[in-house]
């Protein structure tokens, strides 16, 4: 890289860094992609471009689980907190009244999406939108808050954390299933194949001796535990309206696991808005 005319190196392309910190931070091109706009190839071509001009290995590993390297973490860490600053200076000259949530896929089907419209009946000057938040992310560029179920560690090991409530789950079933559980299916999410041990660890009760079959999400585990295809471990806040309208069992009842259903804010200081949702989101968690 040659230097300017002060003696400086001049700093990479903007679009670059901006690819690089996002795919550093999602920790995957294609949801840098997704967040920024662009086609996993324009990602993958930013950061080897950002690669070739600084000289700087910043990914390893194979190409389906690449890693940061020592530089790239350092280089990460030095973006975030500037493309946060550069975010938070534009919000703050043109603000608007959209919260914007960033959720796992399976809570925002499940439980948050079902619920909006009774926010939107009690604040009509609030718009909610969401995006998608990833497996192990607790932040998205550009949400105002994340909202997702943390374990205890997690919990105390991030700042800001908003307990929306203790995290209660069941063995759930079709009510034609519960009184015969002992060979039922084990229907366990690949997002969360731990929820059976965490179960039978906290009551105490050994698991079915069944099958298991593996779906790709939490929300795939819960129709199919609807559609009478085996027994599952969920959080109560997925489950409650079907439990409420008979659809499921719940023969064991709900034991709290440690975790908590959290709302992480993007900044310390909430606006009006976003303490509106904040207060709605804990309502709705406890109801």
């Amino acid at each position: 890289m040659c230097e300017n005319l002060t003696g400086e190196r001049p700093l990479p392309s903007l679009n670059a860094l901006r690819a690089f910190e996002a795919m550093g931070r999602t920790g995957s091109a294609t949801r840098a992609a997704a967040e920024l706009h662009v086609t996993h190839g324009a990602v993958s071509r930013q950061v080897k471009a950002l690669e070739a001009a600084t000289g700087v290995r910043l990914f390893e590993g194979p190409r389906h689980a690449l890693r940061l390297t020592a530089r790239g973490r350092a280089l990460l860490d030095g973006l975030t907190p500037g493309f946060d600053a550069i975010a938070a200076a534009v919000r703050a000259v043109a603000p608007d009244a959209t919260v914007r949530l960033a959720v796992h896929p399976s809570l925002a089907v499940k439980w948050l999406i079902p619920r909006l419209a009774r926010f939107e009946r009690a604040h009509p000057d609030i718009s909610v939108t969401l995006s998608e938040l990833p497996l192990e992310a607790s932040r998205v560029r550009g949400a105002d808050m994340a909202i997702r179920y943390l374990s205890a560690e997690k919990a105390d090991t991030l700042q800001g954390v908003e307990a929306l409530g203790a995290n209660r789950i069941a063995l759930v079933c079709s009510p034609s299933l519960a009184a015969d559980l002992a060979s039922a299916t084990r229907l366990t999410a690949r997002t969360h194949p731990q929820g059976w041990t965490d179960w039978a660890k906290a009551i105490g009760q050994a698991a079915p001796i069944g099958p298991t079959r593996i779906l790709a999400h939490v929300h795939y585990v819960l129709d199919a535990a609807l559609a009478g295809l085996g027994a599952a471990v969920l959080p109560r806040t997925l489950v409650q309206d079907d439990l409420e309208a008979g659809r499921l069992a719940a023969p064991f009842g709900f034991v709290e696991d440690g975790g908590v259903l959290a709302a992480i804010p993007a900044r310390p200081m909430l606006t009006r808005d976003e303490r509106a949702v904040l207060g709605w989101l804990k309502v709705e968690a406890n109801a």
